[in-house]
């Protein structure tokens, strides 16, 4: 099967009216026959039609702008604000500082190194049911709606292959969980925060899942799991991701920034774009390039930290 392709727009399927018989029959119909074990027979045959795991071949998803429009660290942070975990203000300078990074698409190492200082106090103190739980909420309050059909759809078409398909993003792993749980998803490789009895420590298990480290951790996956590469296929809108998209054998660049656009059509990577002039818009400041990924989960873990402070009983 060709998982490749896709049309941008689901298929709409009409309802066609039952026709009317000529006749009418004048005798009434047999007692419908309810056979016991239909609900068997219904089973084995969606077993049929259901295709057999390809266990060598999956794909890999990232999140932000990619599967999301905007940056879902970005909603979550929204969907705390409007839990009263932190004030309009902070939510402003996360806004202002994410436009900041994306206009400049910094780089440096000494912004990665403070985002992954940072990120240590983004879950300090807390439960981890309770942050699965937040997570839920507000996938379905904020996320839910903003998941682009198109990319929902590409990742259909690889489960229907008999596929696997994992996100990989920098915001935390229980989050891309959510998200890839919420999704029908196999699962998400995402940043990993520290967890003892239960509530994370501040510390991180490695480092954020971020430009390199997403190829490290999928080549990990793929040597874990039996995947050929060679077999698998990932998609991004980052440059950043550069170093995922190029150790698959079918690389996509979906609703690509101009950097990666330039790059896929230079190593002859296939590129798909599901926005309009509107969309593209209208989510350009919770969309993020690279650092401004790191950024905004930044800001966030700053704004949570002093929320923390404050209300040490969260903690």
């Amino acid at each position: 099967m060709n998982v490749t392709g896709i049309a941008e727009e689901e298929d709409r399927v009409e309802d066609r009216p039952a026709a009317k018989s000529r006749f009418r029959r004048r005798r009434q119909r047999p007692p419908r026959v309810v056979v016991d074990g239909a609900g068997w027979a219904a089973s084995e045959v969606e077993q049929a039609l259901t295709p057999p795991g390809d266990p060598h071949a999956a794909a890999f998803f990232d999140v932000d702008n990619t599967m999301m429009q905007g940056a879902s660290i970005y909603y979550f942070a929204r969907g705390l604000a409007a839990r009263r975990y932190f004030t309009a203000g902070d939510m402003a300078r996360f806004a202002l500082k994410q436009l900041r990074f994306r206009l400049l698409a910094a780089e440096h190492a000494g912004h990665v190194s403070g985002a992954k200082a940072a990120a240590l106090a983004f879950v300090a103190g807390w439960r981890v049911d309770d942050l699965e739980q937040l997570s839920e909420e507000i996938f379905d309050e904020l996320m839910a709606d903003r998941i682009w059909p198109g990319s929902k759809a590409l990742a259909r078409l690889h489960l229907d292959a008999g596929q696997r398909v994992w996100l990989v993003t920098a915001a935390p792993v229980e989050l891309g969980r959510v998200i890839a749980r919420r999704l029908g998803l196999t699962g998400a490789l995402g940043t990993v925060a520290e967890i003892r009895d239960g509530v994370y420590t501040g510390e991180l298990v490695g480092d954020l899942l971020h430009g390199p480290a997403k190829s490290d951790a999928i080549q990990t996956l793929a040597r874990t799991e039996g995947l050929d590469l060679e077999l698998c296929s990932a998609y991004s809108d980052s440059i950043n991701d550069t170093p995922m998209l190029s150790i698959v054998g079918h690389s996509v660049a979906v609703n690509p920034d101009p950097q990666l656009r330039r790059e896929a059509r230079r190593r002859g990577w296939e590129i798909r774009d599901f926005r309009t002039g509107r969309k593209a818009a209208r989510v350009a400041v919770p969309a993020t390039l690279g650092a401004g990924a790191l950024a905004g989960a930044v800001v966030a873990a700053f704004a949570l930290h002093r929320h923390l402070a404050k209300r040490p009983e969260l903690s």
